[in-house]
């Protein structure tokens, strides 16, 4: 069984049954899972199992799958949205084919994928958005991509979405924990801990984003941002299984199987690793120079050592 992010006594749940017609139904094949189901859609939970957030999450899909801007408040709200992907789209009104192509796509990925859409020309223009063009953001990039050969359908707008959903710096949330942890890279996972509200927590983010959106064209880079905060009962379960201090700012690698792990040395505790030598470090990792099986064969010297 593969390691979930932190996942293990303190991720476990029963599962649950209500009754033989629903269990097979259509498309519902994991056991110890949570469907909702709207309208046609039927869409997997794949978050924390607490209260609060399951809550938040079913507020989340009764919302309408795609969000209108009509004008600078919610244009503001739109672009403070940095940790997650989002989409936009300018279209003549609600009854265009074009909008409506958008919303079965947006439907596809609700909510865990924030579409949004504008009819008002001027807001358009602000986001340098063409009749019927859709503009794709990835997570903590500043600058969009536009999705080719407009006017899109709906399969065009999933695939170009399921092509390019994993970003190069992605935010492991409560919410989609799972479908996070799960999109591994090869078996392993580039881990960054990070508390946004601590200086050297914010410090150590900022040089995370400056380092993804140099290297957005990568596509074998990929790094799971987590903040301590948003997780408090499985800080202890990360520092005992990687072996780390979580109140300062951490990165490092994470085989998925069996939670191995091998973290990047400071040199000096008083100062973060510049953009520069994260860089490097990241290099060295995508090479297979630094992997956890060398931190394995440390640990097999440590024990020939104490014999």
């Amino acid at each position: 069984m593969g390691c979930d992010p932190g996942l293990g006594p303190l991720a476990l749940w029963e599962g649950w049954n209500h009754g033989a017609p629903l269990a097979h139904s259509p498309g519902l094949t994991e056991e110890d899972s949570i469907y909702v189901f709207k309208g046609d859609e039927v869409i997997e939970y794949d978050g924390e199992f607490s209260a609060d957030t399951l809550v938040e999450f079913l507020l989340d899909v009764l919302e309408d799958p795609v969000e209108l801007i009509e004008g600078e408040r919610e244009l503001q709200a739109f672009e403070n949205i940095e940790d997650e992907i989002k989409l936009i789209g300018y279209f003549k009104n609600k009854d265009s084919e074009h909008y409506k192509a958008f919303e079965d796509a947006a439907e596809e990925f609700h909510p865990y994928i924030p579409f949004f859409a504008t009819f008002d020309s001027k807001v358009a223009k602000k986001l340098t958005l063409k009749l019927n063009e859709i503009d794709f953001y990835e997570a903590f990039m500043e600058e969009p991509v536009t999705i080719p050969d407009k006017p899109n359908s709906e399969e065009e707008i999933v695939h170009f979405v399921e092509k390019h959903r994993r970003s190069t710096l992605r935010k492991l949330k409560p919410e989609s924990m799972y479908e996070t942890w799960e999109d591994d890279m090869d078996g392993i996972h580039i881990v960054a801990f990070a508390e946004e509200a601590d200086p050297d927590g914010y410090e150590f983010l900022e040089t995370l984003k400056s380092v993804a959106q140099d290297n957005t064209d990568n596509p074998d880079l990929s790094i799971i941002w987590i903040d301590p905060d948003d997780f408090p009962l499985l800080v202890p379960y990360w520092e005992k299984t990687f072996d780390i201090d979580l109140s300062a700012p951490q990165i490092g690698v994470v085989n998925v199987t069996d939670a191995d792990s091998i973290w990047m040395e400071m040199d000096d505790e008083e100062d973060l690793p510049s953009a520069e030598e994260l860089e490097d470090w990241l290099e060295d990792v995508l090479s297979g120079e630094i992997n956890t099986e060398d931190d394995d064969e440390d640990d097999d010297d440590d024990d020939d050592d104490d014999d």
